[in-house]
């Protein structure tokens, strides 16, 4: 890691409390399964449950 890409963490990341960096990110998608899939995975608790925006039923495709 470079000291530039440490100086510019907060264009993608916010910094919550006890120095841990949550991502600038809003999850949207028509499905929740695929939502709820996303929770599940190795990334899920990186995202902050209210940015997590989806319908109550998919697209159906």
């Amino acid at each position: 890691t470079s000291e530039l890409q440490l100086e510019r963490m907060s264009v993608y990341f916010n910094e919550a409390s006890g120095n841990k960096y949550v991502p600038r990110a809003v999850l949207v998608d028509l499905e929740p399964g695929t939502m709820d899939a996303v929770r599940a995975g190795p990334f899920g608790q990186l995202f902050r449950p209210d940015n997590f925006v989806f319908g109550q039923s998919g697209a159906g495709n």
